[in-house]
């Protein structure tokens, strides 16, 4: 399946704007890569169309590598002082050059003081290009992108870590205004004014963005971009919805199967022996593309379904509900339709295991946390007295730790903060062991309101949107914050008092007439890489995205036949992953005594 959004566009700039732009013909060239480049490679583009440009093999700058001195390199490379050094060490050895030249690109603008190194190492006289080309951003799924910065929640939220903090906004400012020049996007940047730091970077964001358009002045322009925008928050905005148990494939999936780099592993069995396998759940399978944002439970019978339409049109025969026994029947009949049919299996499997994790504990807890979360019952009604619903769950000696950690944060929001006391009662009652109680204390550096001494005036939570129309499941009545956000700000209703403006963008004169997406477009077939030409919301979230969370710009962008939803972050958290950032020794004071010593 050709690759959409995102990672088209990214995979196109790589192609045309590095491998094709160094191409010579009848020569063979090295590409060297550090993390994040590889990364950024590995997700859109495909190592048979690089290898179809004269590249012979992809080397990891970081690692020792065979000197290959008869060949050129192109170094795509972030401007790291690692990096660089790299570079410099390649041509160190004037006689023993590890390479016959270098043409290089740096994902993003490198520094003077790096510059100044380069210019003056013996690499500058094997260099046969430079050139920054303003790419530094993961595209994770064409609407979704990350920065791939995993320590950004503890730089941003430990008070100990002040001193890295604002370097870590600068290279994110950098990182999205490149998302921004890709997209050709000059957004009115907003910021959410609660917490001060979004401030900080929106404006170094707009610094950035200025400086762009100083160079491509047609950068944003076009009928209604005028109207795109680019809205900055951070983790506390929303702390209910990376601790929910979702009941969607993709965020269900992620949450209880513990998937790494986007790898599902599983047993197989077959021919009577079982064995290991591991798929990569990613947009080039379509069959993920329709199941991933599918409430659980029409999931297998979705991919039921779209099995039998595949056999009916290879004339097999398949029952009315198919067993994993038949799907492997079927496959020793019909080895040609092998791969087809392993992807059915793959997501029958993973439909089976979430269900198995599902059935017996999660379930529920599913009840609760949406009670808490809606602060209402699935009927509608008022919760009087959340503590008669959560003291059963953390009783519950089959329950862990984590899952009564989730349980004890959501009551503590609904509350709008509790006292220590009840909070040390709360504990004990689930039998948290002390050093997992620090999770739920540093919430409270991220401006959530955790502990609440009595006499203060509590905040007010955000009035949420009636969606009483939208057909939901009972267990996940919960929508994303960030899904209510879009829609106000594409409607034009976000507060500007909470979300202010760092600068907003004027409509020009030659915006065009209205036209009507509903029944303007329709006709015309898009190319997968054709860009969209109406406005863009590009949501940033520092300090972490969740799964339910990418579902909502789908949804959007799916009602909102102009605008298109992309949202990102420094990373990506599971509620697993989220709970240990918590819980990182970033948040520990380096100066306090440890524990167990008496202080002199």
């Amino acid at each position: 399946m050709a690759p959409l959004g995102l990672k088209a566009i990214v995979g196109e700039k790589i192609m045309n704007d590095v491998i094709k732009k160094a191409r010579e013909k009848g020569k063979w060239k090295v590409l060297v890569v550090d993390k994040l480049s590889m990364r950024m490679i590995s997700s859109c583009c495909k190592m048979t169309d690089i290898m179809s440009e004269g590249i012979t093999i992809v080397e990891d700058i970081t690692k020792r590598r065979e000197p290959l001195p008869s060949m050129e390199a192109i170094y795509l490379i972030t401007p790291s002082d690692e990096s660089v050094e790299g570079l410099i060490d390649d041509f160190r050895d004037p006689r023993n050059p590890r390479y016959r030249g270098a043409h290089v690109f740096f994902t993003d603008t490198i520094p003077d003081s790096l510059f100044g190194l380069l210019t003056k190492s013996r690499a500058a006289k094997s260099m046969k290009a430079l050139t920054e080309i303003h790419l530094a951003f993961l595209p994770y799924e064409s609407q979704v992108f990350s920065l791939d910065k995993v320590d950004s929640f503890q730089d941003f939220y430990s008070p100990f870590k002040a001193d890295v903090k604002n370097n870590m906004l600068e290279s994110c400012a950098e990182q999205i205004a490149t998302l921004c020049a890709t997209l050709k996007e000059y957004p009115g940047v907003r910021y959410r004014a609660e917490y001060k730091d979004c401030a900080t970077l929106a404006q170094m964001l707009q610094e950035k963005l200025d400086g762009y358009k100083a160079d491509d002045p047609s950068m944003g322009e076009g009928p209604d971009k005028c109207r795109s925008q680019l809205l900055i928050l951070d983790r506390g905005f929303d702390p209910v919805s990376p601790l929910l148990h979702e009941l969607t494939l993709q965020a269900m999936a992620y949450d209880l199967l513990g998937i790494e780099n986007d790898v599902y592993s599983f047993e197989t069995s077959g021919m009577g022996e079982t064995r290991m396998k591991e798929v990569l759940l990613d947009e080039d399978d379509d069959l993920w593309l329709t199941l991933r944002h599918k409430h659980i439970a029409e999931v297998s019978n979705a991919v039921t379904r779209s099995l039998k339409e595949f056999s009916a049109s290879k004339k097999m025969n398949t029952g009315e509900k198919t067993t994993m026994k038949e799907l492997s029947q079927m496959l020793k009949k019909m080895p040609q339709y092998q791969k087809e049919l392993s992807k059915y299996s793959t997501h029958l499997h993973l439909a089976e295991d979430c269900m198995n994790r599902y059935q017996g504990t999660v379930d529920k807890l599913c009840r609760v946390e949406q009670d808490l979360a809606m602060g209402t019952d699935a009927d509608g009604e008022k919760i009087k007295d959340p503590m008669r619903l959560i003291v059963p769950i953390l009783l519950d000696t089959n329950v862990g730790i984590t899952d009564k950690i989730r349980i004890i944060l959501l009551y503590i929001f609904m509350k709008n903060g509790v006292t220590e006391e009840n909070l040390c009662k709360l504990l004990q009652h689930a039998n948290i062991p002390p050093e997992d109680s620090d999770i739920i204390s540093n919430m409270a550096h991220m401006g959530v309101p955790i502990i609440s001494e009595g006499t203060v005036k509590k905040a007010k939570k955000p009035d949420r949107k009636e969606r009483i129309s939208e057909q939901t499941y009972q267990l996940s009545r919960w929508t994303p914050q960030v899904k209510d956000l879009i829609e106000d700000a594409i409607e034009d209703k976000l507060d500007p008092k909470q979300y202010p403006y760092i600068s907003q963008r004027q409509a020009s004169a030659k915006a065009s007439a209205p036209s009507s997406a509903r029944y303007g477009n329709w006709h015309k077939n898009r190319g997968p890489t054709e860009m969209k030409t109406g406005p863009r919301i590009i949501v940033f979230i520092i300090g972490g995205m969740t799964h339910s969370e990418m579902r909502c710009v789908y949804e959007v962008t799916q009602t909102n036949g102009k605008w298109e939803a992309v949202i990102g972050s420094t990373h990506i958290v599971t509620p697993p992953r989220y709970l240990k950032e918590l819980q990182h020794p970033d948040f520990l004071d380096p100066n306090a005594p440890p524990e167990g010593t008496s202080p002199e």
